[in-house]
Formats: structure tokens, C-alpha cells, sequence
């Protein structure tokens, strides 16, 4: 009997520690010098180095002066990475129907003088409840709104969401993209400059 525990507590050792602890760590210091940004969660800093947040997780922005993302089916709370989910809400239910309503409501009334279409990505949720980016037609449904709460011109608003926007990843692969929280981030510091 002995025999068999002896290398059986050896084996189960040297795997625990190989798998356990040097595989972990040899993996993170490889992406951390190769991809350090990406390896600290793609965070993003405010000009005074406040954390405000990260590249790859949406947020909830409702105030008017802010482009406002995709919608986040998460709860309690919007974009809680710790809830990530779709609603689940099929085409024919009526709690779609009505929460898709409620935002077009919303969009409406912050912008009374848009008629123009809303695009679907602003009043739908995503599959994951925590998409950080917006479709370039989303953008610029907006752009009329914000220029006109921040007193800057149409132009240079839709020229910071030319700037911004993101073409499809080698060429092919997705379709082009905005961020929005880069996007504002952007958009206040081009207010706070003299």
C-alpha cells in the first residue's frame, strides 16, 4: 500500500504546483510583457489619471452631454460584468416590445428635434449586457444632441466620431465600431481645452 501513495502524493504535488502555480505564473508574466494593457483589463484613465473605467465594458451614460451606448439587459444594475447576460426576450414577447419602447421614449425626449430613424443598437440589448461600443449610425443619431447641449459645432462633433471610429479588425473581420466611452472621454477633453 505504501507503494501506491508515495507516488501517487508525488504525482499529485508536482502537478498541483506545476499547474497550480508555475504554469499561472509564467502565463501572466508573458502577457503582461507582451500585451501590458491588455493584460490589466484595457483600462481607461481621466487627464487627472482617475480610473474611469475599462475599453471592454460598456456604461451607462444618461446624461444628455454624453453619447449614450448600447442598452445593458444586466441587473440590477446596467453593465455589471458580474450579471453578464442577454434578456433572453424573444421577438414576440411583449417585455421587449415595452423596454424597447421605454428607450426610444427616452431617446425621443432628450433629443425632441431628431425624427430621423433610431438605429436598433440603441434600443436593444446586446447577448453579454456589456457592450463598450456603438455602430458608427448610432454615433451620429446623436451627434445633433450633443452638439447642441455642449454649445460646440455639428461638424467638429461628428468629426471627433469620424476620429474615433474603429474600421472592421484586419479589414474583414466585424463591422466598424465606436467606443463609447473613449468617445466621451475624448469629447471632454476637447471641451475643457482653452
Amino acid at each position: 500500500m505504501k507503494t501506491l501513495i508515495r507516488p501517487a502524493l508525488t504525482l499529485f504535488v508536482s502537478l498541483s504546483v506545476m499547474t497550480g502555480l508555475i504554469y499561472p505564473l509564467l502565463v501572466t508574466g508573458i502577457s503582461q510583457a507582451v500585451f501590458p494593457t491588455e493584460a490589466a483589463g484595457s483600462l481607461l484613465f481621466s487627464e487627472g489619471g482617475k480610473l474611469v473605467g475599462s475599453r471592454l465594458i460598456g456604461q451607462n451614460f444618461t446624461d444628455p452631454k454624453y453619447f449614450w451606448g448600447r442598452p445593458s439587459a444586466t441587473g440590477p444594475y446596467p453593465n455589471n460584468a458580474a450579471a453578464s447576460s442577454g434578456s433572453n426576450l424573444g421577438p414576440l414577447n411583449p417585455a421587449l416590445k415595452e423596454a424597447v419602447e421605454a428607450r426610444v421614449k427616452a431617446l425621443r425626449e432628450a433629443d425632441p428635434g431628431n425624427t430621423a430613424p433610431i438605429p436598433v443598437d440603441l434600443v436593444t440589448a446586446s447577448a453579454s449586457g456589456l457592450d463598450p461600443q456603438i455602430s458608427p449610425a448610432a454615433a451620429a443619431y446623436q451627434i445633433a444632441r450633443i452638439a447642441r447641449v455642449r454649445g460646440l459645432p455639428p461638424d467638429a462633433v461628428r468629426t471627433l466620431v469620424a476620429q474615433q471610429t474603429a474600421d472592421r479588425q484586419w479589414g474583414l473581420l466585424g463591422e466598424p465600431r465606436v467606443n463609447v466611452l473613449e468617445l466621451n472621454l475624448v469629447l471632454d477633453h476637447l471641451q475643457s481645452r482653452p
